[in-house]
Order: C-alpha cells, then sequence, then structure tokens
C-alpha cells in the first residue's frame, strides 16, 4: 500500500496517468502555442522573437496599407534647418507645377500665427528667369525655446486647378536666446543682472549752471539799473518830461501849466518860440511833425488867453489840455532819445 501512494505522488509531478487513474486536465499554462510559419517572414528587418515558454503566442497583425497623398508632391526649395532662433524669417518656395505644367493657384494660403512657434507671413507669387511661377511663403520665429528645440513648418496641400498639390512639413532647429545655466560655478548658474549705469559726476555741471545763473542774474540787474537810470535821466533832462512831471501837480486851467509847456517848446528848439517861429522847432525835432496841428493849436489857445482875454478864447482852444498835450509829446521824445 505504502508503494502505491508513492507511485502515484511521483506520477501526478510527471504528469504521467497511471493505469486505472483518470488523467488530469490540462491547463492553459500547460499549452504551447506553435508560431505560424508564415508570420516568422516580416518587411522589416528586425529579427523575430520567438515566444517564452509557457507563453502563448499573440496573434500576429495584418500590415496596414501605406496612405498614398492625395496629389503629388510639389518641389520645393527649404529653408536651412539648422541655426534657427527668435525672429528669424525661414522662406520656402513651392514650384507651381503638375507633372511639368504650370498651374493657378486660386487662393493663396491665409497669414497668421501657426502653433507656439511660428507666423506666416503673407504669401506671394514669385516668377524666376525662366518663367516658372513660385509661391513663396514666409514664417517667422516668433518664440525662444529653453533648449534646442526642432520646430517643423506645416505641411500644406495646395488646391490648384489641375488638384491637389502636396508641400511636405520640414524640420527645423530653433535655439534658446541663452542656455539656463553657461557654466554652473560660483555665482554663474542662472542669468546676471543688467549691469548699472555708471553715475555721471555732476559736479562741474553744477559749477557751470551756478555760475551761469550769476552772469544771467547779473545781466538782468545790470539791465534794470540801466532802464531805470534812463527813465531816470529822461525825466530830468528831456525837456517835455521834465514838463510832464511838473504838469501833474498842475491844474490844466493855470497859466503855471500853460508857462511850463511853453519853455518845454523853447529848450527843445533852443530858441523863444512863437507861433510865427514854429518852423525852427520842426526843423530841430521833425519827430514832432506828425502833432504839428495841435501844437499850433496850443500856440493860438495861448495867444487867445494871455493876450485876448478868456472872452476871445474860441471853444477848441478851452478844450486844450496842456497836460494831454505833453504826454504825447513826451512819448515821442522818448522813443527818439539818442
Amino acid at each position: 500500500m505504502k508503494h502505491f501512494i508513492r507511485a502515484l505522488a511521483c506520477a501526478g509531478l510527471l504528469h504521467v496517468p497511471l493505469a486505472g487513474a483518470d488523467p488530469l486536465p490540462a491547463t492553459p499554462a500547460d499549452v504551447t502555442a506553435a508560431p505560424d510559419a508564415t508570420s516568422a517572414q516580416t518587411e522589416t528587418s528586425e529579427p523575430v522573437a520567438e515566444p517564452a515558454p509557457g507563453a502563448s503566442a499573440a496573434p500576429a497583425a495584418a500590415p496596414s496599407p501605406p496612405v498614398r497623398p492625395a496629389g503629388p508632391v510639389a518641389q520645393v526649395e527649404q529653408p536651412r534647418a539648422w541655426g534657427h532662433s527668435i525672429g528669424d524669417v525661414l522662406s520656402q518656395r513651392v514650384l507651381l507645377q503638375v507633372e511639368g505644367r504650370t498651374v493657378d493657384l486660386p487662393r493663396l494660403p491665409d497669414p497668421g500665427r501657426i502653433g507656439v512657434w511660428l507666423e506666416r507671413r503673407p504669401a506671394r507669387i514669385e516668377t524666376d528667369a525662366e518663367g516658372r511661377r513660385w509661391l513663396r511663403l514666409d514664417y517667422q520665429l516668433i518664440n525662444a525655446p529653453q533648449a534646442l528645440t526642432a520646430v517643423s513648418l506645416p505641411a500644406l496641400e495646395l488646391r490648384t486647378a489641375a488638384g491637389i498639390l502636396q508641400v511636405p512639413a520640414w524640420p527645423v532647429s530653433a535655439a534658446p536666446l541663452t542656455p539656463r545655466s553657461a557654466f554652473a560655478e560660483g555665482a554663474l548658474h542662472t542669468l546676471q543682472p543688467d549691469r548699472a549705469a555708471p553715475a555721471i559726476d555732476t559736479a562741474p555741471l553744477r559749477q557751470q549752471f551756478l555760475l551761469w545763473s550769476a552772469l544771467c542774474g547779473t545781466l538782468l540787474l545790470a539791465w534794470a539799473g540801466w532802464f531805470a537810470w534812463r527813465n531816470w535821466r529822461s525825466a530830468r533832462s528831456l525837456p517835455f518830461a521834465r514838463a510832464l512831471r511838473a504838469l501833474r501837480v498842475l491844474g490844466d486851467d493855470t497859466p503855471e501849466a500853460w508857462q511850463v509847456l511853453h519853455r518845454a517848446f523853447d529848450r527843445c528848439a533852443g530858441a523863444s518860440l512863437q507861433a510865427a517861429s514854429l518852423h525852427r522847432l520842426f526843423e530841430r525835432a521833425p519827430q514832432f511833425v506828425p502833432l504839428r496841428a495841435d501844437i499850433e493849436r496850443f500856440y493860438a489857445a495861448s495867444a487867445a488867453r494871455f493876450f485876448g482875454g478868456h472872452a476871445a478864447m474860441p471853444s477848441t482852444a478851452a478844450a486844450m489840455s496842456p497836460r494831454a498835450l505833453a504826454q504825447a509829446l513826451a512819448s515821442i521824445e522818448r522813443r527818439h532819445e539818442s
């Protein structure tokens, strides 16, 4: 009995059915799928891995048919693929020909931003020396990456009168403005701040400002002093200015006021004047000619006042004002002062 039990245990380990014993059901782990003879031949150059012992083989995937382009691929003059940074303009030229025949492009690609990195400028048509027509596409790099990055000019489908013309994508490299860490030593881990502008010594400028301010102030004071002295000298030396000062305290109806104005005429002419000798005044001082009529009326009114009496004075002479006449004469006198 002991020998039978020992043989039964060994048979269970070796999967050997014994006579008179029911065979054990096979588990999936015990079944090994044989590789398909047709799957061993592939279109790639990579070796086919054999299935591991005890593992089920995956079904072979059917190869997908290649995607054919919707139209012929255009002849494109591409920009340089390396060494670009923010602000650079990358130009593509697409030959507008299908099977050797020139085609028309009813609508140009729209300008605008293309993703994160590029912006397309307005497109235009160019003609080369051989008469061939090219579509010019300009893309500007508008961002700076933090590390060297590949950026692709977009693929296009140009709908021409002869069908769709394919423009494939074109990868280019975009460089950062500066690396994140230049040397990673000491304080050179990150970008450094801008250098402060050097301070300018303003002491010489302040000294020059004070000097020229002092000279300007001195000049203004000298001019104001000269102007005040000129007015003071004119008021005491010019005949009609002196007469105007005296007339300010005298009334127009007083005989003294008329006499003061007569003495001013005499000093100006250099002789004693009468109505008949007024030509001497205008010969010596021609600037008073515009007031000749007023001066003659003054002498006529003065002769009527002092020699004819108030009853003989005409109405125009009675309204004569020595002060007003002296003020007009003093004004002309001041303008013609030497």
